[in-house]
């Protein structure tokens, strides 16, 4: 089984399949088969947009994944832009689907990282949460949060429900252009605490020996 890592976020559109990408070039840059999996997508109409870029990316990092299409990089997928409980109308997760799945990706590499959808408590079936899938596959978390005002508060939360788990992870901030006040306005308090600030786009270096070390 190769090591996993579960990449996870604050919210939608946070920064996963940004932070997943550089993930993949970091890991490939240390000379580690790195692989890549997005076990659900929704929204997914003519193509799959998250699947297209990282089967892009992973091919050009890790040439044993020539013969892989983007299917085996998302092994489920709905066309509703929801949560997959309701874009599935459901529908019980195929686990045996995604198992096989995640066995022939992984023959392909030592490091697998699998790219959640939406936060940690995103639906997915009526038992089944985007937390839960982190437990079942024994993963380490990477949890990717925002930079604006309020990331405080979500980061918390969503650090809690994994302490609350016994997850093991890392928090990477996702700090765009328009996020200047974040040095003024909450790295502060993260300091404070004591949490380490690991900038994505800064420390991708650092997030991944953190990450690879756990």
């Amino acid at each position: 089984m190769a090591k996993r890592i579960f990449v996870t976020a604050t919210n939608t559109n946070i920064g996963k399949t940004y932070t997943t990408k550089l993930l993949l070039e970091a890991f490939a840059l240390r000379g580690i088969r790195v692989g890549v999996i997005k076990p659900i997508e929704t929204g997914v109409i003519e193509n799959t947009p998250d699947g297209d870029m990282l089967l892009a990316t992973v091919k050009r990092v890790n040439m044993e994944f020539e013969n892989i299409k983007v299917a085996d990089i998302v092994p489920i997928t709905y066309e509703l832009p929801a949560a997959p409980f309701v874009a599935s109308k459901n529908t019980p997760l195929d686990f045996v689907k995604l198992d096989c799945a995640i066995e022939k990706i992984e023959k392909l590499c030592d490091i697998l990282i699998i790219e959640g959808a939406g936060g940690l408590y995103v639906p997915i079936d009526e038992k089944t949460m985007m937390i839960d899938l982190i437990l079942y596959y024994k993963a380490t978390a990477l949890l990717v949060t925002h930079c604006t005002l309020g990331c405080i508060n979500d980061t918390l939360l969503s650090k809690k429900a994994l302490e609350d788990k016994n997850i093991q992870h890392v928090v990477a901030f996702n700090c765009r252009q328009k996020d200047e006040s974040f040095t003024t306005v909450s790295q502060p308090y993260f300091l404070e605490i004591g949490e380490k600030v690991l900038k994505v786009n800064d420390d991708i270096d650092t997030i991944c020996d953190v990450l690879y070390n756990l």
